[in-house]
């Protein structure tokens, strides 16, 4: 198993270095041997497939837009791929895919290439509800089960019209799934004229049923791909302190039923936020209880601007919200304190990368070597979350000692550990406009100018069909070395093809203890990368599940293996598993599908144990239940796969 104390280990003397070098930009820190960069490389194999496409459908490379947004179309242009993994046909295992090829702004669903032909790939059309794709397009989708009757539900969100919930009909049969197997249901009383680029599914208010938040890009209204439209459209209104984004809508749920016409209501929460907070222009969110007390904490990752952490305070029917800023120290630039950064958030992720049982954060920007080099954000748990009672975030930032502040232009970036040795790799998408042009001096202008002209299009550099701007970026696969600092593998791995890529979603598609992932591209192929690395260490993988409908649970039960398909249950969304390990470290992970850009994980919880772990391991586990009841519990767990239906008390009002 890799070393653990490296991080603390790596902070003092590189600190140290900083202050002797005289410039935090000029550390350097030593790479790794060519022996050593080998056998890191040895624990890693994947196999690549495309994505299936939707055929019929006419292409593009480019949207038409707003007139007044014409001069950078290619900008316009570079955001839509999305991909979520999922078991959306109840088989029990995470082998489906929703994704968003952006080619022809169709939403696909189908099993994960080399699953098995469970059934034909289809698009979701939100027909008989309104929906015009000469103004609108999808951005994302999210697998999940709104109506809590164990079947997984769709939710889509879109530039151009509010989100709609595809709720899965009852009669529906995994055999035969397809378009007609949903039912589409507006979210919002009446549609709105929204731009999403981030949607996020949590219980916020600790009731036990799970809310939303969608987070817009551009202002609503915006008539963004209307090429008939007489409205005004802006860019931002700085680099750095952009408030002229769209709005973010809280949303909780209120009822729903199942059936042949299933049905979910939501209730829009206004003025959750206050400030210049409502108004980023929001590319990712990420939803993760960091105090322990089962009310998830928000981070909304902003681009051209600071990103919001809101510490949770909200009881049953009521949202509170408090905003969390780090503390700056004398050799700390103001733009790594949590809260106050200028960068551009484009990719957040939650995970314990310092194993001691608090989530950390990974924030993805732009960071481009001689042109927007700013810096990846890893904000670790200093472990004083009293602090966080005081409006003070407890994390400081370590993306520079770790070797994760710079990489590209940067979307997703996702915590996973695909070799099972017990760390976290760190993986991040990377790209943005493909082409033939180099418009990076005539964007670096665009920087360096009067923030007061940012707002118009016309001052912006020409960005159309063949003009490049980070174009041929890769992915990055980074990877704990011995000492501590991370290694990209991503060449070593045959992972750096330049790839446009905005989402990265991770599953364990076939059961085995191997993390699986799939990639969004925009303007080509996505794909998926099988895992087929064969000296993995030992794993233990949870699948949380509560029961449906609100009924009643005793006692949890552990069931072998991954869910059946015979197991009527619902993935407790924000329920959290802390592993105590023999050296005193523990790993904790929440169950999540929501958190990032475009890119969505499945539900089961994954820990890696190395090549030696003890026969049986303490897990504790922490849930709500249907009523938002808190549970605790402590369990003893062998390695391996294990489905476990937690207790619950009866719904106070079935």
């Amino acid at each position: 198993m890799r070393p653990s104390h490296w991080l603390k280990r790596w902070l003092k003397p590189v600190s140290a270095l900083v202050i002797v070098t005289g410039t935090y930009w000029a550390a350097r820190l030593p790479e790794v041997s060519a022996k050593e960069r080998l056998s890191l490389t040895s624990h890693f194999q994947f196999q690549r497939s495309v994505l299936p496409h939707a055929t019929g459908y006419p292409t593009k490379m480019i949207r038409a837009v707003n007139p007044r947004l014409e001069r950078v179309s290619a900008w316009i242009s570079s955001i839509g791929a999305a991909v979520a993994l999922g078991d959306i046909d109840g088989d029990g295992l995470p082998n489906d895919l929703c994704y968003v090829d952006a080619r022809t702004d169709q939403v696909i669903v189908a099993p994960v290439p080399d699953t098995g032909p469970r059934y034909q790939p289809f698009v979701l059309n939100p027909a008989p509800l309104a929906y015009d794709a000469n103004t609108m397009a999808p951005m994302g989708c999210l697998a999940l089960d709104l109506n809590e009757d164990g079947l997984t539900d769709l939710v889509v969100y879109y530039w151009g019209r509010s989100p709609v919930a595809f709720l899965r009909r009852q009669s529906s049969q995994p055999k035969s799934l397809d378009a007609a197997s949903y039912k589409p249901v507006e979210i919002m009383p009446s549609i709105e004229d929204w731009y999403t680029n981030a949607g996020v599914a949590a219980d916020l208010d600790g009731d036990g049923h799970l809310d939303l938040i969608f987070a817009n890009f551009f202002a609503d209204g915006s008539h963004i791909l209307d090429t008939h439209s007489t409205v005004s459209a802006e860019m931002q209104d700085s680099m750095s302190r952009a408030y002229n984004g769209g709005s973010k809508h809280f949303l909780l749920w209120k009822s729903a039923s199942s059936g042949d016409s299933p049905s979910v209501e939501f209730s829009d929460q206004t003025n959750v936020l206050e400030g210049v907070a409502r108004w980023g222009w929001t590319l990712a969110m990420a939803a993760c209880d960091l105090d322990g007390d089962l009310l998830p904490e928000v981070y909304i990752a902003n681009d051209f601007g600071p990103d919001v952490l809101l510490h949770n305070l909200s009881t049953p029917g009521h949202l509170r919200f408090r905003r969390l800023f780090g503390r700056r120290t004398p050799m700390v630039p103001a733009s790594k304190v949590l809260g106050r950064d200028s960068f551009k958030g484009m990719g957040v992720d939650c995970g314990d990368l310092n194993q001691d049982g608090i989530p950390d954060l990974a924030i993805g920007n732009i960071t481009s070597d001689f042109a927007l080099e700013e810096s990846n954000l890893i904000f670790l748990s200093t472990g004083n979350l009293q602090l966080m009672q005081n409006g003070v975030a407890p994390y400081e930032d370590a993306s520079e000692p770790l070797g994760l502040s710079r990489n590209g232009w940067s979307w997703d970036i996702r915590f996973g550990d695909f070799d099972n040795e017990g760390s976290l790799q760190v993986m991040q998408a990377a790209g943005f406009v493909k082409g033939t042009t180099d418009r990076w001096p005539e964007l670096h202008e665009v920087a360096m100018s009067n923030d007061n002209l940012l707002r118009y299009p016309a001052s912006w550099p020409r960005l159309h069909v063949g003009d490049d701007i980070a174009g041929h970026d890769h992915n990055r696969f980074f990877v704990p070395s011995a000492s501590g600092r991370y290694v990209d593998l991503s060449h070593d791995l045959g992972l750096d093809d330049p790839q446009l890529t905005r989402g990265i979603a991770t599953a364990d598609v076939d059961g085995d203890g191997l993390l699986d992932f799939a990639i969004a591209n925009q303007w080509e192929d996505s794909a998926f990368y099988h895992n087929q690395t064969r000296s993995a260490g030992k794993f233990l993988q949870l699948y949380l599940m509560l029961p449906i409908n609100g009924a009643a649970a005793a006692a949890t039960r552990i069931l072998p293996g991954h869910p059946s398909p015979i197991i009527e249950g619902r993935y407790a969304i924000g329920a959290s598993a802390t592993l105590h390990l023999p050296d005193g470290r523990r790993m904790i992970q929440q169950v999540d599908m929501s958190n990032g850009h475009s890119g969505k994980r499945s539900p089961e919880l994954h820990f890696g144990l190395g090549q030696f772990p003890p026969a049986t391991l303490t897990v504790d586990l922490a849930w709500r239940d249907g009523n938002g009841t808190i549970h605790r519990e402590t369990l003893n767990l062998s390695p391996g796969l294990h489905t476990i239906m937690l207790a619950s008390s009866a719904r106070r009002n079935a």
